[in-house]
């Protein structure tokens, strides 16, 4: 962990604290390495001007993570709290930079966490509207879903698993498509395939547009021989 060197406060106060804090974001953490800058003036009135942290192997809501790195810069934080015991906490949003690598097996490993299924559901939503489906987020919840595979190539994804239909019946599901950063705050997936829910829709679509939301600013999202590597900027919100 490094420390600067003007800072007392850091070292015995704000670094253990956000140590803290930030382990209870997150499930396990195999190494969590700290780097705070900031002089005990700064600190004092709550402000932290840089904030750079590397971890390995976190697990955050049931979702494996491989090597992130993230960047912070200008935090307001409740020193006042920290220093009589409280968890810190943030008083204002900050941008954070960093970068995320995750692998085909951290994937696959947590297929089951509510984090993925929350999101291919999100998708699958998405893929459904897509083709004309009415209230598709309704229809869905008369099916169960088992994710079984999923399969990071070049730019593209699989998933695969079982879907029982409202009538208890198991089909094979398959979702794959290419995936292409149209812009940093849009994904576009292309030439995709959804097979396994014929109640419902089972066809290709050309082309769905993702929106990202304005906290997220993507520089590269790159899929290649199972690895997932992400670069960019996020806005956390306190």
């Amino acid at each position: 962990m490094g420390l600067a060197v003007d800072s007392n406060l850091i070292g015995k106060i704000l670094a253990p604290a956000l140590r803290l804090w930030l382990r209870s974001q997150v499930e396990t953490v195999e190494s969590l390495e700290l780097e705070i800058d900031g002089k005990d003036r700064q600190i004092l009135r709550g402000y932290v001007p840089r904030v750079a942290l590397s971890s390995d192997r976190a697990i955050y809501q049931g979702l494996q993570l491989g090597r992130v790195l993230l960047r912070g810069e200008n935090i307001r934080i409740n020193i006042g709290q920290v220093i009589k015991g409280k968890p810190l906490k943030l008083l204002e949003p900050i941008r954070v930079s960093g970068e995320l690598q995750i692998s085909q097996s951290h994937l696959q490993a947590s297929l089951a966490s509510n984090l993925l299924a929350s999101a291919f559901e999100e998708l699958l939503v998405a893929l459904l509207a897509e083709q004309g489906v009415e209230n598709p987020q309704g229809k869905l919840k008369n099916y169960t879903f088992h994710w079984q595979a999923i399969a990071l190539e070049h730019q593209s994804f699989q998933l695969k698993g079982e879907v029982q239909d409202p009538q208890g019946q198991s089909h094979e599901l398959l979702v794959q498509a290419r995936l292409q950063l149209a812009s940093s705050k849009t994904l576009h997936l292309e030439d995709i395939t959804l097979l396994g829910l014929p109640a419902i829709a089972n066809r290709k679509l050309e082309r769905l547009t993702v929106d990202l939301g304005e906290d997220v600013d993507l520089e590269s999202l790159d899929l290649n021989n199972g690895e997932l590597f992400c670069l960019g900027r996020v806005l956390v919100r306190p």
